[in-house]
């Protein structure tokens, strides 16, 4: 069997349906057995889209995305999208072309070392250069970036390869793949720790998406708080009373003032980010962690006395749920602390300003929440962290974000890929006016492809982030930060076959949203956000620097 048309079996028989990707010369083998697949190609408008689409499909399906680009300057597209998901150990086959085996090395035209490039940014490589190790490339790596810690999983794969004959009985041969390592000799200190604390708190972290019923009958069992950080949100519901919200730069402050005042964190899943865990928000030294981590190189961040637990999230706190039978609460103290802390900041959203407060859209969303067939993708900013702080997000994977790496224009590709994992769900993607434009043209890949989403765009005129530190520290020295010949961002999706609406007062968006989630097609909100809303609390990493508090009415 012809090696491209192999390739496309081999994801068929796991079970893969799309591949997002854009053509060249290096792939069109690949690109015409397309034609007698029964995978989708989802055409994007730029490679870097392409691996978002792939991650936002695998954060909204919990199964592998893939994509797909040709050499040079395709595979360089797509890195920044494959070292999100490596960021944010997202699980993900980045597929490349490469020029002939016979002209690697001689700078032959659109040639890269993509092997070394994908590297820094990929939990496992592959360069075929033997037309029958692509069987063993597309097996090992479907498992590899799966087990463990998850991550994306690079295969590049040179023209002549592809082009050649595969011994067809290796496409059902199984490779082996060592599982990972576990220590659970930690396991009998850490219920020790829990019985005996009087102020326990839990850390869950984005490690424990598949771990959300054990975690809120652990946190049930022993009457333990629980703060999220960003990528976690969701898998324990906002509206839980154990649930403090998020920790972090922009996070609750009852959240911090609970973690602060901690003698044991039970931290799962979480590679305590300089975001989440730093000098400003860290326990007094006296506190004692326990770690549940399924990567061992995440052992050790928190520089407290620490027994840690080598394990998945679910399988952790499945025997720590075992071994605690019959464990009764005894600290009724703490209990009234955090949930006073808790009562103090759950703040009303709801306000009718003119300019439009981004809390205000964010109260609006919240409506839409409860249907556990809504998603929600962000961008990065100020957009992303209202949304981090004020949406009341109840389900697992109905909150998507670009974490650890921070990716401007993530959020609509992210959402077209959620779209596609899960046609059946209304997914609204929130962004800036900034982010939109970088992936702009992926309006087009949703029409033409019919992939409808909802797009809330807080339009401020500004790099809205950059320019509140420039406001806050910098004595209001703007620079580089003001969009200025913004579009008409109604007409520009007009002109791609979707439709927009204008939002100017407080009162038309609920109106506008409901619209838009109920369209058929992409739908593009555009929102008139007051510039001089700054997202707070703002907690930095430097103790020595005060927290800027807002409109928030609470004080540690």
């Amino acid at each position: 069997m012809k090696g491209s048309k192999a390739l496309l079996r081999m994801l068929e028989d796991r079970g893969v349906r799309n591949v997002f990707g854009y053509p060249g010369a290096t792939v069109i083998p690949i690109y015409d057995e397309f034609l007698e697949s029964d995978v989708r190609h989802i055409l994007v408008r730029h490679e870097q889209c392409a691996a978002h689409m792939a991650d936002g499909y695998a954060r909204a399906s919990g199964k592998p995305g893939v994509c797909l680009a040709t050499s040079g300057p395709g595979t360089t597209n797509l890195v920044t999208g494959i070292a999100t998901a490596y960021a944010d150990s997202i699980p993900m086959i980045a597929l490349t072309g490469q020029v002939g085996t016979s002209f690697l090395g001689a700078e032959a035209f659109q040639e890269v070392d993509s092997y070394s490039l994908m590297m820094p940014v990929t939990k496992h490589n592959f360069r075929v250069l033997d037309p029958e190790r692509l069987p063993h490339a597309i097996d090992e790596g479907w498992k590899i970036c799966q087990m463990g810690r998850p991550g994306p999983v690079h295969i590049d794969m040179p023209v002549d390869q592809i082009n050649s004959d595969i011994d067809s009985e290796l496409l059902t041969k199984s490779w082996g793949v060592k599982p990972p390592a576990e220590d659970l000799s930690g396991m009998s200190d850490a219920v020790s720790l829990i019985r005996s604390a009087e102020r326990p708190i839990m850390l869950v972290g984005g490690g424990a998406v598949n771990a959300s019923e054990e975690v809120i009958r652990l946190a049930e069992l022993t009457g333990m708080p629980i703060v999220t950080t960003l990528m976690s949100l969701g898998v324990v519901p906002s509206e839980h009373p154990l649930n403090l919200g998020p920790l972090g730069m922009h996070g609750r402050m009852g959240a911090l003032d609970a973690f602060q005042s901690a003698d044991l964190v039970l931290a799962i899943g979480t590679k305590m980010s300089d975001r989440t865990y730093n000098p400003h928000t860290m326990p007094s030294e006296t506190c004692r962690v326990i770690q549940i981590d399924v990567d061992a190189t995440q052992f050790g961040k928190s520089k407290l006395p620490s027994v840690n637990i080598q394990c998945d999230a679910k399988k952790g706190t499945k025997m720590l749920l075992d071994r605690l039978r019959g464990y009764r609460d005894a600290h009724s103290e703490w209990d009234g602390r955090y949930a006073k802390l808790r009562k103090l900041c759950q703040c009303d959203f709801d306000y009718d300003a003119d300019p439009i407060l981004p809390q205000k859209v964010m109260h609006e969303i919240n409506r839409l929440l409860a249907d556990r067939d809504t998603i929600v993708t962000t961008d990065v900013g100020q957009n992303q962290m209202w949304a981090m702080h004020c949406l009341d997000v109840r389900y697992p994977r109905q909150f998507i974000t670009s974490g650890s790496f921070g990716t401007m224009g993530f959020g609509l590709p992210a959402a077209l890929g959620a779209k596609v994992a899960r046609p059946e769900a209304k997914v609204l993607t929130v962004v800036g006016d900034g982010g939109l434009q970088m992936v702009i043209q992926e309006l087009a890949t949703s029409v033409a492809e019919d992939i409808p989403v909802t797009i809330v765009l807080l339009n401020n005129g500004w790099l809205g982030m950059v320019r509140q530190w420039q406001k806050l520290f910098w004595d209001k020295r703007y620079s580089g930060t003001k969009l200025d010949a913004d579009p008409d961002f109604v007409k520009i999706a007009e002109s791609y076959g979707a439709w927009g609406i204008h939002v100017t007062k407080s009162s038309e968006i609920r109106e506008a949203l409901e619209r838009g989630m109920k369209s058929d097609t992409t739908c593009l909100i555009d929102i008139r956000c007051d510039p001089e809303a700054d997202i707070t609390p703002m907690i930095l990493q430097d103790p020595k620097v005060p927290i800027v508090m807002g409109r928030c009415p609470y004080r540690v």
